[in-house]
């Protein structure tokens, strides 16, 4: 007897639906390192991500080093691969709309959800489709520190033509 065997993989095209949510699961606890590693790595020199000293004496500020905003972007997205695009995505075909309401700290925990705004078929690639995503990104809390609008291709399901 052959054994069944399930490959982890993201959505088909046709699998997706439009304004159903998705929410991606485990969460991801953001460390000091984290934040420290992906500044630097990212030439970032911003005190305010580096500097606790710096953070503390700022007025109007939080008196702590803040997450940084594009490792907090990077990770909502990077949240939602394993469900929705691992293996089924073409391009990242552009980011919009992308705020961050409030701010992510060392220790917080991010939760991500993507909600499907929209899709159609590719009009100059057969077998793929656009797919309209709409990012938020959440403490553990439940506070919605950043959200991001997203435009993708994807294949669409062997076949399905």
């Amino acid at each position: 007897m052959t054994e069944r065997r399930i490959t982890q993989r993201g959505l088909w095209f046709e699998e997706f639906e439009v304004d159903a949510v998705y929410e991606h699961r485990p969460g991801r606890t953001v460390t000091e390192a984290d934040n420290v590693l992906f500044t630097t790595l990212t030439m970032n020199t911003q005190a305010l991500h580096l500097d606790a000293a710096f953070a503390a004496t700022q007025p109007g500020f939080w008196g702590e080093r803040l997450v940084n905003s594009m490792f907090t972007l990077s990770t909502i997205v990077g949240l939602s691969v394993s469900q929705l695009t691992q293996g089924t995505l073409v391009a990242n075909l552009g980011f919009s709309a992308i705020a961050f309401p409030k701010p992510l700290f060392h220790g917080d925990t991010l939760y991500a959800e993507t909600v499907c705004t929209g899709m159609r078929e590719s009009k100059s690639r057969p077998g793929e489709g656009v797919v309209a995503l709409r990012h938020v990104g959440r403490n553990q809390d439940g506070d919605v520190v950043a959200t991001a609008d997203r435009s993708t291709l994807v294949r669409k399901q062997p076949g399905a033509d």
